[in-house]
């Protein structure tokens, strides 16, 4: 039999009581690595419920620490400060921060986020915003916070289904994206007006229809849903209206749209015998792309205003049919180098090897129209040969390097005339008194101007008339 000594189970405590303590210190090690990074329940917290009087809702963002050592977060704050509308609760503390905050490992902690908005507000934004700075070893992690300000109907990633129509008793906010789903169409009334967020956009899809009947006093308006100073006429802050292939008989009046990244993108002829798009007494204008960008498309306009776009004001590639009537252009871009024209005409497009495919401009009739802007070149007629690419310019101002004596192709054109629009600074693209455009169109059966305003026998160019101002007599 063998004896054991009997020190041994002294021993073996001893070994297990180190062993122990020593794991232990390894658990509560702080791990210190540069770059170390948090992993969240959610990248934004979302606040959306639409408050009837001044309220405060609470949410929770769970913040994982799953490293198998402890972390310390140095820093956890609101990166808006004590005029943030947000405010935190870290480990059973409000504040608007806290320091030294940690996290066993493979553990997790709780950060309640609350906010406090007035509906009622009109200085307040319709969407109000802020985020939570995390600062750990070093690194800069942020989680947004998103909240609805003052009263509006409020829309986050939205399919409409079924026929939709909009009113003009609240504004309509749109964050995100907000989609037309099959088969659906949405008719938005006059004096509406549509708010997009940053980078939102709105997009109508298969067999399905855009109606927009704003009138001359009740315009239908679409932009940013920023209006501080800053953001007034600052572009690309949204970004556009897609018309997809496959919709159809989309209708558009006086409908005023600005500062996103396209005002339409058109896809498809849509329906036999009718336009995919019929837009009339609109204005477009500040885009940091394109005004209108059509792929082999149908588009019919009257008195139609589109200026100052990073790109083309229209840009119609890989053929189609297009009729614009009483049109002024104005392409005064100055947030950065404007390479593009102000009209680009194409019969092709490209596949995904890089081949041009031809596709026939089937019409590209542009009358009574003034077509100007700051370059030396604003129209490019880019054209495969043996394919059909058929234009008229019929009574305009253009600014072209252009050969214009083909009499079939440009009819009574001035060319590299001023129209001498009224402000080129303020984007009033009306003309003044001097401008050579009075009295220089056709009659195309257009008896009104955007602004109401008779043309009489003689019609200017472009979407105004010009109206002589009276004088009063002391």
């Amino acid at each position: 039999m063998i004896r054991l000594p009997k020190s041994l189970p002294i021993i073996l405590f001893s070994g297990f009581l180190i062993f122990f303590i020593l794991s232990c210190r390894k658990k509560d090690q702080i791990d210190t690595s540069p770059g170390l990074q948090l992993s969240f329940s959610t990248d934004t917290v979302f606040f959306d419920t639409v408050f009837p009087t001044v309220g405060s809702v609470t949410k929770r963002l769970v913040v994982y620490n799953t490293n198998k050592n402890k972390v310390s977060i140095a820093d956890v704050r609101l990166s808006g400060g004590q005029g943030s509308m947000f405010r935190l609760n870290v480990n059973g503390t409000p504040a608007i921060s806290a320091t030294n905050i940690e996290i066993a490992g493979n553990d997790s902690l709780f950060v309640f986020v609350r906010v406090t908005v007035d509906p009622n507000n009109q200085n307040l934004p319709f969407v109000v915003s802020d985020s939570i700075q995390f600062t750990t070893n070093g690194s800069l992690q942020h989680i947004k916070l998103v909240a609805w300000g003052r009263n509006a109907i409020f829309y986050r990633g939205t399919n409409l289904k079924g026929n939709i129509i909009w009113d003009s008793l609240k504004a309509h906010v749109i964050f995100g994206s907000i989609r037309i789903d099959t088969n659906s169409s949405l008719t938005i009334m006059p004096g509406t007006r549509v708010y997009f967020h940053k980078d939102a956009y709105m997009s109508v899809s298969f067999q399905s229809t855009l109606t927009i009947p704003g009138t001359l006093d009740h315009p239908v308006r679409f932009q940013g849903d920023r209006m501080d100073p800053f953001y007034k006429d600052l572009p690309g802050q949204w970004g556009g209206i897609f018309l997809e292939s496959g919709s159809r008989d989309h209708v558009v009046n006086y409908l005023y749209i600005k500062n996103g990244s396209y005002g339409f993108a058109v896809d498809s002829m849509g329906t036999q015998g009718s336009p995919m798009l019929a837009i009339s007494n609109s204005i477009i204008q500040h885009m940091s792309s394109a005004g209108i960008f059509a792929f082999g498309s149908s588009v019919t306009s009257v008195n139609l205003v589109i200026g100052d776009c990073g790109g083309s004001c229209l840009a119609l590639h890989n053929g189609g049919s297009y009729d614009f009537r009483q049109l002024t252009v104005g392409n005064f871009w100055s947030s950065s180098v404007r390479t593009s024209p102000s009209v680009y005409l194409s019969n092709y497009s490209y596949d995904t090897t890089g081949q041009k495919i031809s596709n026939p401009l089937l019409k590209a009739y542009f009358g009574n129209v003034i077509l100007y802007g700051s370059n030396e070149e604003e129209i490019v007629l880019d054209s495969l040969p043996s394919v059909p690419f058929e234009y008229t310019f019929d009574h305009a101002i253009l600014k072209t390097q252009l050969k214009t004596t083909n009499p079939f192709r440009f009819i009574h054109c001035d060319v590299n005339k001023d129209p001498r629009f009224v402000d080129i600074q303020k984007m009033n693209y009306q003309i003044d008194s001097l401008s050579p455009a009075i009295n220089m169109g056709a009659p195309m059966g257009i008896p009104f101007d955007i602004r109401g305003n008779d043309r009489g026998s003689t019609p200017d160019l472009g979407a105004y008339e010009y109206v002589e101002k009276l004088k009063i007599k002391n």
